[in-house]
């Protein structure tokens, strides 16, 4: 089925003289998980990971994804005839050195401009440049071939009150203003759906598991307007907007609102944030300022009222994985259990709390080998039923009203090898150290980072991704620019020093194919320590409370001081989960938060 979509997608190049066509992951606003609307390269290709971008020539179809998922997209590519492209691995071609190569002089490239950023648009346009190669971007190919595609999600949007975001619409579209305003900028183009849902407080269901509202925003300095399906806002939000007299318009009409901007203006915008089709919508003659959305950075420093919220929430968080372990240690080996009814009870155990939305992204419910696959999905043909042995990784989280939480639990079942225990032992290590780190103001997650990969390193072993990212007030998981990676690299904004108020996750592991898979993972908030001569220090605040297996530690590797931590850590789960639990569950919580 694969081979005949591509064919046809390959009959429709040569009509329109396209030699190669990119289907990237993307909606029209750079999500990173997308709506069931937007899934065109799971269409095409099978692999359903949510990173990766597939290339359709004339004669070859390649995907390019990154270590997360390269042990999942092997496996879902077979017999597809699309070969995978490891990216970062030695001798494996970056996308744009592989266009180079493969395309000939004078030939055309194709995308659909509506979802390919104006920065990955641009920089093919000019690296192909001296080729001759033309860009085409005006078609969506995978459009005229999917007959039975879903339509665009029409659930009505909602208000998050001011209790819970701690700050209203006029005063965060004041503080953008005077942005703009030291920019001299007079208009600023906000495509991404983060940025538009923290700035007006309004959230939605129209990406699973991401609280937010498909849309796009041009602020001016006396004007507002908003581009999204008028049906879903409700006579709340038309009430809190009318007060900086936001006008309405339909979703689709911004390409032509932007055809009709004044060659005296200046306009802001975030070129990894808006789509190649807006962007070349603005008139030719309109000044450009390109620079990161200043909301990115706003909504990043979380204020003291969305601090207190999602210390809330992480309290709620941590008692459903805590009575989840419990049930899960409790009855393994005595009913069936399988990766997919695990993750079942455990969203359950969330339900029962209160101000719960919905998980914050599918949950990674991974037994054996399967936990390799740093974002394995439990299918009905995959789904592994649970034994008493090895270990079984669990990555959740919730969406609450007062906030967005991440965490990840990998849990002995059961007798499990040496080695696999010294590994379990060096991610808990490296988990710690990131989280008792204090450094002076003004680093960045990449001067961290080592931290957390050190008692792995010192093994020969590392993972294939960062240690950590910024996480989304009632909003999406992952969320920049703060987070916590070894190297900088290209595309992906985490790097920013960390300011006080920022939420970014602790997750270190080990990835062994075939084998086995180990993740702990932590949310911590930057905080402001002692100043002196020296500067100013920071350090970090836990704000997620669940036990980390002790049957899976191997005593004798952890320092001193690590061990401290540990206990002390523990402690605090006890006394802030045990008050929600059954006389029984908080024996069984006394026994697993244990000093060693």
């Amino acid at each position: 089925m694969i081979k005949q979509r591509i064919e046809k997608i390959r009959d429709l190049m040569k009509e329109k003289n396209i030699y190669a066509y990119i289907v990237p992951s993307s909606d029209y606003h750079q999500s990173e998980y997308v709506g069931d609307y937007f899934k065109s390269r799971e269409f095409m290709s099978g692999f359903t990971g949510s990173a990766g971008t597939l290339i359709i020539s004339m004669d070859e179809a390649g995907l390019w994804t990154d270590g997360r998922y390269f042990i999942q997209a092997e496996n879902e590519l077979k017999d597809s005839g699309i070969k995978l492209f490891k990216m970062g691995e030695e001798g494996v071609p970056t996308i744009e050195e592989y266009l180079l190569e493969k395309l000939p002089k004078n030939s055309t490239l194709g995308f659909d401009g509506r979802v390919m950023s104006v920065k990955e648009g641009q920089s093919l346009a000019s690296k192909l440049s001296f080729k001759g190669i033309n860009i085409e971007y005006k078609y969506d190919l995978v459009n005229d071939i999917w007959k039975e595609r879903c339509s665009l999600p029409t659930e009505k949007a909602f208000l998050l009150d001011i209790e819970y975001s701690g700050e209203n619409f006029s005063d965060k579209l004041s503080r953008i203003r005077t942005v703009m305003k030291e920019k001299k900028a007079t208009i600023h183009i906000l495509a991404s759906l983060d940025d538009i849902a923290w700035l007006f407080n309004i959230r939605g269901r129209d990406i699973k598991s991401n609280p937010v509202v498909l849309s796009y925003a041009i602020i001016g300095i006396d004007s507002v307007y908003l581009f999204i399906d008028k049906n879903k806002i409700s006579e709340d939000i038309r009430t809190e907007l009318s007060k900086e007299n936001v006008q309405i318009k339909g979703y689709e009409e911004v390409y032509e609102f932007i055809k009709n901007i004044d060659e005296n203006e200046v306009v802001l915008i975030d070129t990894s944030k808006v789509n190649y089709a807006i962007y070349n919508n603005i008139p030719s003659n309109v000044r450009k300022i390109e620079e990161r959305n200043p909301s990115t950075l706003f909504k990043s420093i979380k204020n003291k009222i969305e601090l207190k919220n999602i210390r809330n929430s992480h309290i709620k968080d941590g008692v459903a994985f805590t009575k989840f372990m419990y049930w899960l240690k409790n009855n393994i080996g005595k009913m069936e259990i399988t990766e997919i009814s695990a993750t079942q009870k455990l969203e359950d155990f969330r339900r029962e709390q209160e101000k719960f939305i919905e998980p914050s992204f599918s949950t990674i419910a991974a037994y054996k080998e399967h936990a390799a696959m740093m974002h394995y999905s439990a299918t009905e043909e995959s789904n592994y039923k649970l034994e008493p042995r090895d270990l079984f990784l669990v990555d959740s989280g919730g969406q609450y009203f007062d906030g967005t939480t991440d965490i990840t639990r990998t849990i002995a079942l059961g007798p499990i090898p040496k080695h696999v225990r010294r590994d379990f032992t060096n991610v808990v290590r490296g988990m710690i150290r990131l989280s008792k780190a204090k450094f002076l103001y003004g680093c960045r997650g990449y001067n961290l980072d080592i931290l957390a990969r050190g008692p792995l390193w010192e093994e020969g072993i590392d993972y294939k991704c960062g240690t950590g990212h910024g996480i989304g007030f009632v909003l999406n998981v992952h969320e920049g620019p703060n987070g916590f990676r070894w190297k900088v690299r290209e595309g992906i904004d985490d790097n920013c020093i960390l300011e006080e108020g920022m939420v970014t996750t602790n997750e270190p592991g080990v990835y062994v194919e075939n084998s086995h898979g180990i993740r702990i993972e932590n949310e911590i908030v930057v905080r402001k320590s002692d100043k002196n001569e020296y500067g100013q220090f920071m350090d970090f605040e836990v704000i997620t409370f669940a036990p980390i297996d002790l049957d899976a530690i191997d005593e004798s590797l952890i320092l001193e001081d690590e061990r401290i931590y540990l206990n002390n850590y523990h402690k605090q789960v006890y006394d802030k989960i045990s008050p929600y639990l059954n006389e029984e569950e908080k024996h069984w919580l006394k026994t697993y938060t244990r000093e060693i």
